[in-house]
């Protein structure tokens, strides 16, 4: 079995979020994926098994399966448009989240995501304590998500892992206008067994909802401020959200299970 590492959102290596890849002939048993996922030791590790034209796409945390993953689908796709569908300029998948589809631009890959509903929550003190700065404005989603006035709070953020895992969401996203994009953000993802997701496209299924509303603008560009930091090219199209990016291919292995 091949296995893949893709770096996306970035098209240089040791930048963007690393998700591992495997296309499957047929499904694993779901232990053994999680085995591989734990062994990859990555924020995302994808599977994916040809159905009709399309694919069957999951998703693995270390902590288990998700229903979304941005950068994960971002990578995948990238793999299959090199190595299995090199004719191809889209690929559709089936997911938890319904059909997702990607689609190929030059060096840009765009994926069609639903945007999640918002709902307003009150600021606490558990998320101040938490996150150890005080936000603006808080709403949840599948995520929590924290608004910030400050790009450098963002920057310089080091929230304490166990007080967050406690909060509602199932990731915590941090966002703040940018200086040289529209916005910033970084995501804090415990309960999945991620201290830190480098670049997460699902997080900006709530934080480009809310800065397009904000600005009054449908296409945006976003920064995610971690150490490898990653570009996401956005854009609003009714209740979806367009995300695009670059990829660098990191390596390809032969699994030996």
């Amino acid at each position: 079995m091949k296995q893949y590492i893709v770096d996306a959102f970035t098209d240089q290596v040791f930048h963007g979020n690393p998700a591992a890849i495997c296309i499957l002939d047929e499904w694993l048993p779901e232990k053994r994926m999680m085995d591989m996922t734990a062994e990859n030791n990555l924020s995302e590790t994808a599977f994916a098994v040809k159905e009709g034209i399309g694919y069957r796409l999951r998703w693995f945390t270390p902590g288990g399966e998700i229903d979304l993953c941005g950068h994960a689908t971002l990578a995948c796709a990238y793999v299959l448009l090199h190595f299995y569908e090199p004719e191809a300029q889209r690929i559709p998948f089936q997911t938890l989240s319904g059909e997702l589809t990607v689609e190929k631009h030059g060096d840009l890959y765009e994926m069609d995501f639903p945007a999640y509903e918002l709902k307003p929550i009150p600021v606490t003190e558990q998320m101040i304590d938490a996150i150890g700065a005080a936000p603006r404005e808080a709403y949840l989603g599948r995520d929590l998500l924290c608004v910030f006035d400050s790009e450098e709070t963002i920057r310089r953020m080091q929230p304490d892992q166990e007080k967050v895992r406690v909060l509602d969401g199932l990731l915590l996203q941090v966002t703040a206008p940018g200086t040289d994009t529209d916005c910033v953000s970084r995501t804090f993802a415990p309960k999945c067994g991620v201290a830190e997701d480098p670049v997460c496209g699902s997080g900006h299924c709530h934080i480009i909802p809310y800065w397009a509303k904000a600005f009054g603008k449908r296409e945006l560009v976003a920064y995610q401020a971690s150490r490898r930091g990653g570009t996401l090219y956005c854009r609003m199209d009714g209740d979806r959200v367009k995300l695009a990016g670059k990829a660098a291919l990191y390596s390809v292995s032969e699994l030996f299970i």
